[in-house]
C-alpha cells in the first residue's frame, strides 16, 4: 500500500489540503513555464544579437576596406611627395645651371650680373641686349674673309710693290692661296662683282651693308656672286687669286664708310668677345646714333629666346 502525505495550508482564504502528488505537478507545471519563457526570451535575444553582430561585422569590414583604401592613397600620396621632391631637386638644379648660365652670357654681353634681379627679368635683359649686339655683327663688317686670319700688309702708307713708290693703302692684305674661300663679313647687296681695271685690284666684289657701310674684296680668281645679289654674313663670295696689280696671291680687303676708307683691323678683331674694341679704335663713326637706331631696330615684338641667347657663342664669330 503506497504511502500518500497530506499537506494544509491555511491563510485568509481559509485551510486548503494537498497531496504531495499535486503540489509537485504543480511545481514542475510553473518551472516548464518559466523555463519556456526563458527559452523564448533567450532565443529573441539570440536572434537580435545575431542580427546586431552581422551589422557589426559589415560595419568593420567596411571600415576595414576604408582602411585599406587610406593606406594606398596614403602610399600614392606619399609616392607623389616623393616624385615631387625630386622634381623639386632637380629643377633646383637646373636652375642653378641656368643661373650660372646666364651670368657667363650678362658676361660675355658686356653686362653687369645683377644677381638681386629675378632671373627671368635678367634673362630678358641678357636676351635683348645680345639681340641687338647680334644685329649690330651681322649689320656691320666683323671677322676675318678667310680663314687664315694672318694680315701680311697693314692699312696705311707702304711702299707699293708694283709701282715701287710710297702709297696709301686703303685696305689690308691677307694671306689666301689661289682658290682660298672668300665669305661675306655682313649681310649685305653685291654692287659690283667683276674685273675693276681702275683700281687696279682685278676681279674684285664689292658688297654694300647697312648704315653706310661697305666692303671690298680684290684679286680674286673667281667669283661665285652676281651684281645685285643679296648675301648673308658668311656666304661664299669668291676664291682669292692674283688678277691686277698683285704680286702674289693674296686677297685685299677694305672695309667704307660713306665711302671713305677705314681701317679694316679692328672690324677684323671685332667680336662678341671682343665687342668694344672697335668703338675704342674707329671713332669717324658715330656709334652712339648708330647704336640707338639698331636698338630700335632690335624692339620686335618677337623677343629672343634663351635658346637663342646660348647659342650666341656658337652663331657669332
Amino acid at each position: 500500500m503506497r504511502q500518500r502525505y497530506h499537506v494544509t495550508i491555511t491563510d485568509y482564504r481559509g485551510s486548503r489540503h494537498f497531496t504531495l502528488d499535486q503540489l509537485v505537478r504543480r511545481v514542475i507545471a510553473g518551472s516548464a513555464v518559466g523555463l519556456a519563457v526563458i527559452l523564448v526570451v533567450g532565443a529573441a535575444s539570440i536572434l537580435l544579437l545575431s542580427s546586431r553582430v552581422g551589422s557589426l561585422n559589415g560595419q568593420v569590414a567596411e571600415l576595414a576596406a576604408e582602411k585599406q583604401a587610406i593606406r594606398a592613397d596614403k602610399e600614392r600620396l606619399a609616392e607623389q611627395r616623393r616624385q615631387l621632391e625630386r622634381e623639386v631637386q632637380r629643377r633646383s638644379r637646373e636652375l642653378a645651371v641656368l643661373g650660372s648660365e646666364v651670368q657667363r652670357i650678362e658676361t660675355l654681353v658686356g653686362l653687369e650680373p645683377a644677381d638681386d634681379r629675378p632671373l627671368a627679368q635678367r634673362v630678358d635683359i641678357a636676351a635683348q641686349t645680345a639681340f641687338e649686339k647680334r644685329l649690330m655683327l651681322r649689320s656691320i663688317p666683323s671677322g676675318f674673309p678667310v680663314q687664315s686670319g694672318r694680315v701680311t700688309s697693314d692699312f696705311g702708307m707702304r711702299h707699293h710693290p708694283i709701282h715701287d713708290r710710297e702709297a696709301l693703302h686703303g685696305g689690308v692684305d691677307l694671306r689666301a692661296r689661289r682658290g682660298t674661300p672668300i665669305y661675306a663679313t655682313a649681310d649685305g647687296v653685291v654692287e659690283w662683282a667683276a674685273m675693276h681695271q681702275s683700281s687696279g685690284l682685278g676681279k674684285m666684289v664689292k658688297v654694300v651693308h647697312n648704315y653706310g657701310f661697305s666692303t671690298i674684296y680684290g684679286h680674286l680668281d673667281d667669283i661665285e656672286v652676281n651684281s645685285g645679289s643679296y648675301v648673308k654674313r658668311g656666304d661664299l663670295l669668291g676664291y682669292s687669286g692674283n688678277t691686277g696689280q698683285s704680286a702674289a696671291p693674296h686677297l685685299h680687303y677694305e672695309v667704307r664708310y660713306l665711302q671713305r676708307r677705314l681701317d679694316p683691323s679692328p672690324f677684323l678683331r671685332w667680336s662678341l668677345e671682343e665687342y668694344d674694341v672697335l668703338f675704342s679704335e674707329e671713332d669717324r663713326v658715330q656709334w652712339e646714333s648708330l647704336t640707338e637706331v639698331v636698338r630700335t631696330a632690335a624692339s620686335t615684338p618677337e623677343r629672343p629666346s634663351l635658346q637663342q641667347v646660348q647659342s650666341l657663342s656658337a652663331t657669332l664669330p
